[in-house]
């Protein structure tokens, strides 16, 4: 895809982006904000056709965006690989257009790559999840797209609503099923 404009700022001399839907993008924030070698991590929207979209819009699914995480990590302290197995351990590849109870294009498992090399690991990750998935997986791989921060409030959402609804009944689980399965990968 040819994009006539820049994708956005560029990550820091010697870090990267990995750019990450897999459902509502609060569940993935919480979870990569607690990952070792994670500069940053920014709730946006990527991958449909509507410039400056809006959580409401995205939400009605008329500007075909995912929901999606820009991660800006350091390659020296953690793998885009290790970013992808934990993608894969926190949402359900199999599901089309949909997380649990949350269902539309918004929400599809998604990779964009930003180089060849994550194109490359982002396959070979899904072809090993693959062999032992019941079900296909369903996760595009597309290259990096134009990506639209989320508004404000969206920013470390968890954080700073722990007990709202949907937070206590789903990011609260997956955030505690991270950090049994990583824990040696948690920011210390």
């Amino acid at each position: 895809m040819s994009i006539s404009r820049p994708l956005g700022p560029e990550p820091k001399p010697g870090h990267e982006f990995a750019t990450l839907g897999g459902g509502c993008f609060w569940c993935l924030e919480a979870v990569y904000m607690e990952l070792q070698g994670v500069c940053d991590v920014e709730s946006g929207y990527s991958g449909g056709t509507v410039a400056n979209p809006t959580y409401e819009a995205v939400c009605d699914g008329v500007t075909g965006h995912a929901e999606v995480v820009r991660i800006e990590f350091d390659p020296a302290a953690l793998s885009y690989r290790q970013i992808l197995e934990v993608f894969f351990s926190i949402h359900d590849p199999t599901t089309l257009n949909r997380q649990g109870n949350d269902v539309g294009t918004q929400y599809r498992s998604v990779i964009f790559y930003h180089s060849e090399v994550q194109e490359d690991t982002a396959r070979a990750v899904i072809a090993e999840y693959g062999e032992h998935s019941v079900r296909p997986v369903v996760t595009e791989v597309l290259p990096a797209q134009i990506y639209w921060r989320a508004e404000t409030y969206h920013q470390e959402y968890f954080r700073q609503h722990p007990d709202q609804g949907y937070c206590a009944v789903v990011v609260r689980p997956k955030v505690a099923k991270f950090r049994k399965t990583f824990a040696a990968l948690q920011k210390r």
